[in-house]
């Protein structure tokens, strides 16, 4: 645990633990109806089963090198945690994580980790980030920073807070740079869907990402896992949009489907765009993933 740098705002009692607070409601770098879509988002899908985690944790750390960790020593800023599964998949591995997220996603959090004893959750956002610089062994921000408004800025902040020689993890949406004409063609498509349905009432909202996920995700879920199936030598599943699915449970889809359509800002990054961004916030020995979901990334503080 870190000595906060900021004084909160507020500390807000909420199942007998503190929640400490440090939005003023004045940040700049933030989309507040994002924020709140997650908000909502998280409330929803509070919890996840300890195989989800598992499984989508070891998806994203497969770049990261095991030996950085130390249960003794490291101490991990989690930015972004929505229900916190990315701190509970990673409090094994360390000393201690911060978790912070700027909506009220923080008591889905602190719900959904209340039995893991070395994460702290915090109301804060990029903006306002209650720990002194070069504070962390190992920082992440895992698909959260495609929703700020200006994602350089906040990777910037972010890896102010990592000390010289830490590792910083991150997620962004991809910009299908890899992908066949017909994604991008089914991408825009859904985009236009995806304008009109994030600004529905949450209720609505709700109803229609579940929709899609039945009708629109598992079409090519099924799909893919016909082809894999026909074919169990080869990779011609990998052609079919939506294949990442292929082992996700239905809870996993729904979860996702909400959080493509359900939120009003996105941005979309190529590998070259992402190691550029990692690269001007002062990380290098960047290493992008080849594997799904991308893109996501590790690089190391140099200066």
């Amino acid at each position: 645990m870190i000595n906060y740098s900021l004084k909160p705002i507020q500390n807000i009692v909420y199942n007998g633990k503190i929640i400490s607070s440090f939005i003023t409601g004045k940040e700049q770098n933030i989309d507040q109806a994002t924020v709140d879509a997650f908000g909502e988002e998280w409330t929803k899908f509070a919890s996840f089963s300890n195989s989800e985690i598992q499984a989508a944790g070891d998806e994203y750390f497969d770049i990261v090198p095991p030996q950085i960790f130390d249960k003794e020593r490291t101490i991990a800023l989690d930015l972004g945690c929505g229900t916190g599964r990315w701190a509970k998949y990673l409090a094994s591995k360390v000393k201690f994580v911060e978790a912070i997220d700027p909506s009220k996603a923080v008591f889905s959090a602190v719900d959904f980790t209340t039995d893991v004893q070395n994460i702290r959750i915090s109301q804060a956002s990029v903006e306002s980030i209650p720990f002194p610089d070069e504070s962390f062994d190992f920082v992440m921000s895992l698909g959260v920073l495609h929703h700020v408004p200006d994602t350089q800025e906040a990777l910037n902040k972010l890896v102010k807070k990592l000390k010289i020689g830490g590792y910083c993890l991150i997620y962004l949406y991809y910009a299908l740079d890899n992908r066949p004409f017909y994604y991008k063609g089914l991408f825009y498509i859904s985009n236009f869907f995806r304008w009109w349905i994030s600004r529905l009432p949450n209720s609505l909202k709700k109803m229609c990402c579940d929709i899609i996920a039945i009708l629109g995700y598992m079409p090519f879920v099924v799909l893919a896992r016909f082809v894999k199936k026909l074919f169990p030598t080869q990779k011609y599943y990998e052609k079919v949009p939506l294949f990442y699915y292929i082992n996700k449970s239905f809870h996993i889809i729904r979860n996702d489907a909400l959080d493509r359509f359900g939120t009003p800002l996105e941005q979309r990054f190529t590998k070259q765009e992402v190691i550029k961004m990692m690269e001007n916030a002062g990380l290098a020995d960047i290493v992008v993933s080849p594997h799904m979901p991308c893109w996501h990334a590790i690089g190391k503080r140099k200066k």
